[in-house]
C-alpha cells in the first residue's frame, strides 16, 4: 500500500482547527468538506482519463475526460458521509455507493451491516472515505469487500491515520493483488488504550453531527 501524507499549509491550518476541541459542529463540518476537497486533489492524481477532441471558441484542440466506467466514491457510514460533499466538489460526475460498518469496541473488529453498491465493480476505481484510520479494521474490511466485488484500484481518503492502522491494513491485505493508496492529512503518533488516535481529533462522527461525550 502506498501512503501519501499531503503536505500543504492550508491542509495543516484546517486540520489544526479540526483538532481544537473548541471547534463547534457547524465549523467542523465546513472545514471537513474543505479539507477533503484538498485531499481529493491529491487522491485523484491517478484517476483514469481518455482523450477527447473538442472545439474551443477559437480552434479545435485535444483534451481528456474521465473514462468509463466512472469512478465510484464510497463513504463508510456514518462519519464518511461528512466527507462526501467535499469529494463530490472535485468529482461531481462520480457515482456514489455506501458501506455501513461498525466496530466492536471490545474486539476492535469491524463488520458490515449495510451496503449500497453495484454487484459488479470490475474495472472500477473506488475512492473510500473514512475520517479516521485508527485500528485499521474498518478500512481493511471495506477494501476487501470492494476487491471481492471486482474493484481493481482503490484509494482511501482519511483525515488522520495512526501507524498501527497502516500496519494492520498492510498485513490484512497481503493477499490482495490490487493497487491500494492511502491519502491522509497527517500521520499521528499512536493509538491509546481505547483505540483512539493520539493526538487525533476525537470521535469524528460525534463532532460532525453534534454529539460530544
Amino acid at each position: 500500500m502506498q501512503v501519501h501524507v499531503a503536505d500543504h499549509p492550508l491542509i495543516s491550518h484546517k486540520l489544526t482547527v479540526l483538532r481544537d476541541k473548541r471547534t463547534d459542529s457547524p465549523t467542523f463540518r465546513r472545514l471537513t468538506e474543505e479539507l477533503v476537497t484538498l485531499l481529493a486533489y491529491e487522491a485523484t492524481r491517478d484517476v483514469r482519463v481518455e482523450p477527447v477532441r473538442i472545439e474551443t471558441p477559437v480552434a479545435p484542440t485535444d483534451g481528456v475526460r474521465l473514462s468509463n466506467p466512472r469512478p465510484l466514491v464510497v463513504p463508510i457510514l456514518r462519519a464518511g458521509l461528512g466527507m462526501l460533499e467535499g469529494m463530490q466538489r472535485l468529482l461531481p460526475t462520480a457515482e456514489v455507493g455506501f458501506l455501513g460498518m461498525i466496530r466492536n469496541e471490545e474486539t476492535l473488529e469491524a463488520s458490515t451491516y449495510a451496503e449500497r453498491l453495484p454487484d459488479d465493480l470490475s474495472g472500477r476505481q473506488c475512492y473510500v472515505l473514512d475520517p479516521m484510520l485508527a485500528t485499521g479494521g474498518t478500512l481493511a474490511t471495506a477494501i476487501d469487500f470492494l476487491v471481492k466485488r471486482g474493484a481493481d484500484h482503490i484509494t482511501a481518503v482519511c483525515l488522520l491515520a495512526a501507524p498501527e492502522g497502516i500496519e494492520r491494513i498492510e498485513k490484512g491485505l497481503e493477499h490482495i493483488d490490487v493497487p491500494v493508496t492511502l491519502v491522509t492529512a497527517a500521520l499521528d503518533e499512536r493509538l491509546n488504550e481505547l483505540g483512539y488516535i493520539v493526538p487525533g481529533l476525537g470521535d469524528a462522527g460525534d463532532r460532525l453531527y453534534g454529539v460530544v461525550g
